[in-house]
């Protein structure tokens, strides 16, 4: 038997890998088994350090601002990275079945076959810290199948290439026929893979929203205030789509429910507590209102922001129903895929603090929480959970899942304000208008004022009333502009008069300060 390099070994395991892979999505697709190297890189994130996570969250932001991506790629950028890891998982595996055949005479399907194996203990452990996501032993029965099946062709792929009987062109033949059929099958895993989808167990989500359980249709999301100014062409929308709001969680693709088997579960220093459906809680008063929410982790000027409607029920309506005891301090929050949260009582007793179930007139899209999510006003993202499954009632606070991972306690947003376009070129009297939004949490803004270069600062015009007290606010100004090159920088006064913080502060842990600047040449 011929000698095969363990770089040869590497590019087949990594090659072979790729089939495998969109057999695994294929089959996640289909019947919403695990998709293997989503759910390592999701294990991954949960099992190691804080600091690790949160170096890499760091270092993912710096990166994706380096080379000018936008933050709300960042989820693509963590799914190409799990990719790379199963690949580089294929490659170890590769090389090592190499070195093997050189020293033993054990067939190579039977040395492939126990490397798949090997990996079947991993992907098994890590499914089962997941909680398998379904019948356990149809899980372990199809991973076994996937990683053995694998493992087995692999081996057999490197002994076939090492047989001392083939010439080197019979070889390369070989090899470029077996790299042929990989991709053909990856191709066509992941085709077929995007042409289809979980049967039934999203139904209902991002569907147009009923006002009751009957299905009467809800009422129209309110008209925007009438008689303000235009904002700037290029300024970011006063409200997102749902397509567009940003998404941020713990995982690489969102967990997708079915509502036929979803409900709330509702334990604690409750007198009454029971389970809710979703029914359950459309028949409480609906209350709609416009909300910005932001990630903790977006850098000043990013977009890691939105705005939408949002509709659900009276957090503090449903407690009260459900008979809260008075030794309850602390609502303790848990979602579908393993995320943590405790709302304090000052947010409980909030009626602005919402259980959310539609976003913009629909019931929640699956990546935005369906079927429920929560609103808690004046805090950012990290602080409300998406696809809760679990509410208990409790004495005290307890960290939730970022705090454990040394993140903001509190996660109050900071004052912030963005430039987001500008005129190419000055009108006809010299006038370049200038446009951006600025958002203060629950405190409103009361100014927005512009600097170019190092001259005084001047105010701009607001976009008033916005569309609630709860959202941000547009913003224009009209500079009369000079030749030459310019700095511009923005800054915002809150409703309570605060001045936006100028020192320049990183996401982690309290969230990002300082003032957003854009260069200009007029």
């Amino acid at each position: 038997m011929q000698r095969i390099s363990v770089i040869t070994g590497a590019i087949a395991g990594a090659l072979t890998m790729l089939p495998a892979l969109a057999l695994s999505y294929l089959a996640y697709r289909l019947a919403l088994l695990p998709f293997l190297p989503f759910d390592l890189f999701d294990w991954l994130a949960r099992v190691l350090p804080g600091s690790v996570v949160t170096t890499g969250i760091d270092t993912l932001i710096a990166f994706l601002r380096a080379v000018g991506i936008p933050t709300s790629s960042a989820k693509v950028v963590e799914q190409f990275v799990a990719f790379v890891i199963m690949l580089l998982i294929g490659a170890v595996a590769g090389a090592l079945i190499a070195v093997l055949l050189r020293r033993t005479t054990v067939g190579g399907w039977r040395l492939g076959l126990t490397v798949g194996l090997f990996l079947l203990l991993l992907f098994v452990f890590v499914e089962g810290s997941l909680g398998f996501g379904g019948n356990g032993l149809v899980v372990f029965g199809w991973i076994a199948l996937l990683l053995g099946g694998w493992g087995a062709a692999l081996g057999a792929l490197l002994e076939r290439m090492a047989a001392p009987e083939q010439t080197s062109a019979e070889r390369r033949s070989f090899v470029f026929r077996a790299a042929v059929a990989a991709l053909a099958v990856a191709l066509g895993g992941w085709g077929i893979g995007r042409l289809v989808g979980p049967r039934g167990a999203d139904e209902g989500a991002g569907e147009p929203l009923a006002s009751s359980p009957g299905g009467e249709p809800a009422p129209d999301l309110p008209p925007p205030p009438e008689g303000r100014i235009e904002p700037v062409p290029g300024t970011r929308a006063e409200l997102t789509s749902n397509e567009d709001f940003y998404r941020i969680d713990i995982n690489s693709v969102p967990p997708v429910i079915s509502l036929d088997d979803w409900h709330l579960d509702v334990a604690g220093l409750f007198r009454n507590a029971r389970s809710l459906s979703l029914e359950d809680l459309m028949a409480y008063p609906a209350v709609t209102q416009a909300l910005t929410l932001s990630c903790i982790s977006n850098w000043v000027g990013g977009d890691l922001i939105g705005t939408s409607y949002w509709t659900g029920a009276r957090l503090r309506d449903v407690l009260e129903d459900l008979g809260l005891q008075p030794e309850a301090g602390a609502l303790y929050l848990e979602a579908e895929d393993g995320f943590y949260e405790t709302v304090v009582a000052e947010d409980m007793m909030d009626e602005r603090t919402l259980l959310v179930y539609a976003m913009n007139g629909e019931t929640l899209p699956v990546e935005h929480g369906f079927p429920l999510r929560i609103y808690i006003p004046n805090r950012y993202g990290m602080k409300q959970p998406k696809w809760i499954v679990r509410m208990e009632a409790i004495e005290a606070w307890r960290p939730g899942y970022w705090v454990d991972r040394g993140w903001s306690q509190e996660a109050r947003p900071h004052i912030v304000s963005v430039i987001d376009t500008l005129a190419a070129e000055p009108d006809a009297e010299g006038i370049v208008p200038v446009g951006g939004i600025a958002w203060a949490g629950d405190r409103g803004i009361s100014r927005v004022e512009l600097q170019v270069d190092d001259g005084p600062w001047e105010e701009a015009e607001l976009r008033t009333p916005p569309l609630s007290g709860l959202t941000w606010v547009q913003w224009r100004y009209n500079w009369r502009a000079t030749e030459g090159r310019h700095t511009l920088t923005v800054r915002a006064t809150d409703g309570a008069g605060a001045l936006q913080i100028a020192e320049e502060q990183d996401v982690h842990p309290d969230g990002a300060t300082g003032y957003h600047s854009v260069r200009a040449r007029i």
